[in-house]
């Protein structure tokens, strides 16, 4: 099968956009259906069959969806596979770009425009969909009518371990709200478990720009603020294939002073876009303090170069966009410690300023004082006012005991956010699906007590698992255990020890009986 299309090239009549449609005929007889599925293809033959079946799969049923894939110049057997996919699914529509375009934004733009549903959706040609996914996202947009919906991504790594991508945008249900009611909203804007409907695209004239990287992101931006309302669920809808390397993927093949380049692009197109001022604040500060700073000094490659003048010429020029702005932008950061960054950039302690990022990088515990009630970070090496740093959130273990099966954990909780501390979670380290929400009363002075029914996590596999403390509905937090010990309950055939984790936190590992 490998090249089969290439014998079909010389009879392949490519239209003036540079692109073929394989069998044009059931294209054209095609009718409107609910969802678009749009996937851009290069060299992907390794899970090309497992994203398609994903998507053929759908318990939406397949009359309800037509799957655009548009393939970008592959050189593997991708093509003859979509040939075959092509051939036996009405539903399917390939298209063979003539060339390789270099980037992902330009078969997702093609796919934008054949799409003829009434809502849209897009997926890698390494990932792939829940069965139900489809089915609950356009669910929703039915029953709201608002322009954009999002649920869980799973992000799949070696050895089967599992972490959830962007937990601020599937950790509840929400209905027809604002975008800009969601902190970190434009945090996390891959194509991924998101579906919006086609007339905000196509009316807006909303396409990718056609960079190797941070095209995604530009774009669901653009999405977002021309959404009136989005929803949120909480249900999986989305697989992220990181098992191996993934060394197709350009974002991989980009080095960071090209991604830089593209960040500085998006950052220019969002000022220049006739945004209200609190809006502009929102996207811009996303680009500023996670893209500019927390990503950026946190490569591996900016601790290792000897070259690390060519980080802060990049950064340098990002800090020069911000001259443009009416109001102070590092005033926005969320992360206390980007502002330490950025005020240590601004004074020249360079030095200084690349260890900090070592350290915080190699020091797994970190001394935390408390001072008028509020938690700060002691950076040993630093002087004032660098020195401590303050954290949102931070608790510390007081007690803990079991009774009526049940295990009782106390502890003291300080910082800004004592009134939205809701919940507690349990969740299990290698599989972020298997989770539970605890009961936790706080009182005004910070004093907690967070309740484990030992009954319910009799129930659960044999594992380890992490406990954290939720707050504003989304953010975790740890309960801090300074004094090493394992203290171990039984109930019925399993045991429950609560052990320090490798960062001196309380965690429980499941086990039977032997």
């Amino acid at each position: 099968m490998l090249w089969k299309w290439k014998q079909k090239q010389q009879i392949m009549n490519y239209n003036a956009e540079g692109y073929y449609i394989v069998y044009q005929k059931f294209n054209n007889q095609r009718n409107p259906t609910l969802v678009s599925v749009i996937t851009p293809v290069y060299n992907a033959e390794k899970y090309l069959r497992k994203t398609i079946n994903s998507v053929l799969n759908q318990s939406l049923g397949m009359e309800n969806f037509e799957y655009i894939l548009i393939d970008d110049g592959s050189t593997d057997s991708s093509r003859d596979i979509l040939l075959e996919y092509s051939s036996k699914f009405d539903n399917i529509i390939v298209v063979f770009l003539k060339r390789n375009t270099g980037t992902p934004g330009r078969p997702r733009n093609i796919g934008i425009q054949l799409a003829s549903s009434k809502y849209m959706t897009f997926l890698d040609a390494d990932d792939w969909l829940e069965p139900n996914g489809l089915e609950v996202l356009s669910t929703i947009l039915e029953e709201t009518s608002d322009d954009y919906a999002v649920g869980k991504t799973i992000q799949i790594q070696a050895k089967g371990k599992t972490i959830i991508i962007g937990e601020h945008e599937s950790c509840k249900e929400r209905r027809s709200e604002s975008p800009f009611s969601i902190p970190h909203i434009f945090h996390h804007l891959g194509p991924r478990a998101r579906m919006i409907k086609t007339s905000v695209i196509k009316d807006n004239q909303i396409f990718f720009p056609e960079m190797k990287f941070a095209e995604d992101k530009q774009f669901f931006i653009d999405v977002l603020t021309h959404c009136q309302s989005i929803s949120t669920t909480q249900h999986p809808i989305y697989y992220l294939n990181r098992i191996d390397n993934q060394n197709t993927r350009l974002s991989n093949q980009t080095n960071i002073i090209q991604k830089s380049n593209c960040n500085l692009k998006v950052i220019n197109h969002i000022i220049n876009k006739n945004l209200e001022i609190e809006k502009k604040k929102m996207v811009l500060n996303r680009l500023y303090e996670f893209d500019s700073i927390t990503r950026f000094f946190t490569t591996p490659h900016f601790q290792k170069t000897r070259l690390k003048r060519v980080y802060y010429y990049k950064f340098n020029q990002v800090l020069k966009t911000t001259k443009k702005l009416n109001y102070e932008f590092s005033g926005e950061f969320f992360q206390p410690m980007n502002k330490v960054v950025y005020n240590l950039y601004t004074d020249r302690k360079y030095k200084q300023l690349e260890n900090l990022f070592a350290w915080d990088k190699n020091e797994k515990i970190k001394e935390v004082i408390i001072k008028d009630n509020l938690p700060y970070v002691v950076v040993p090496f630093l002087e004032d006012p660098f020195k401590y740093i303050r954290i949102p959130m931070h608790s510390t273990f007081e007690e803990e005991y079991v009774d009526k099966n049940k295990y009782y954990l106390k502890f003291k909780v300080f910082g800004d956010h004592l009134d939205s501390l809701t919940h507690g979670l349990i969740r299990d380290t290698n599989n972020c699906l298997l989770e539970s929400s605890l009961p936790v009363k706080v009182d005004k002075s910070g004093n907690g007590i967070l309740e484990l029914d030992l009954e319910l996590l009799n129930h659960y596999p044999s594992s380890n698992y992490a406990i954290f403390l939720r707050f504003n509905d989304y953010l975790k937090i740890n309960i801090r255990k300074q004094i090493q010990s394992k203290n171990q309950y039984q109930y019925k055939n399993r045991d429950f020890t609560f052990y320090n984790t490798t960062y001196s936190n309380v965690g429980l590992k499941i086990s039977s009986i032997k």
